[in-house]
C-alpha cells in the first residue's frame, strides 16, 4: 500500500530568492505567480500547513498593466480607524504615490488569512524600478 508523506522543512534548509519583472504584466496573472512561490505550491512537498516558501523580490512595480478600465474604476479603501477615516484610491492614485502596494495587495488577496500568511507576506520584496537591494542573495529570474 502506498502511503502518501510530505517531508517538512529542515532549519537548515535555505529558502530560494526569485526575481519578477512586473513591466507590463497584468497585475493578477502576477499576483498568482508570486502567491504560489511564497506558498511553494509548485514544489512536491507542498504542505499548506508549513511555511516552506521562497523570497520574491519584484521590480519596476510602477509599470505593471491594468486591463481594462480598471486603471479609473478600480476602487482601493484605507481605514484609520477613527471616525470618517475611509479613503478611497483610484488605481492611478496608487500608481502614483505607492505602486509596491498594488501588487502587495494583490498578494494578499490570493493568500489565505492565517499566521503562515502574514510572515509570508514579509518575504515580498517590492521595488518600484529596475534596482533592488539584494543582489547579494542571487536571485534566481522567473519570467511570465
Amino acid at each position: 500500500m502506498l502511503q502518501k508523506s510530505t517531508r517538512g522543512q529542515n532549519p537548515g534548509d535555505a529558502r530560494k530568492w526569485y526575481l519578477v519583472d512586473a513591466k507590463d504584466q497584468v497585475l493578477g496573472r502576477l499576483a498568482v505567480l508570486i502567491a504560489n512561490k511564497l506558498r511553494a505550491k509548485d514544489s512536491p512537498n507542498f504542505d499548506p500547513s508549513v511555511d516552506q516558501g521562497a523570497f520574491v523580490i519584484v521590480i519596476n512595480a510602477a509599470q505593471v498593466k491594468l486591463t481594462g478600465k480598471k486603471e479609473v474604476q478600480k476602487d482601493y479603501q484605507r481605514y484609520s480607524g477613527y471616525r470618517d477615516g475611509l479613503k478611497h484610491f483610484t488605481a492611478a492614485e496608487m500608481r502614483a504615490s505607492h505602486p509596491d502596494r498594488m501588487i502587495k495587495e494583490a498578494v494578499w488577496g490570493m493568500l489565505p488569512k492565517n499566521n503562515i500568511a502574514r510572515k509570508m507576506m514579509t518575504r515580498v520584496k517590492v521595488f518600484a524600478g529596475p534596482e533592488h537591494t539584494h543582489a547579494a542573495q542571487k536571485p534566481e529570474t522567473i519570467t511570465l
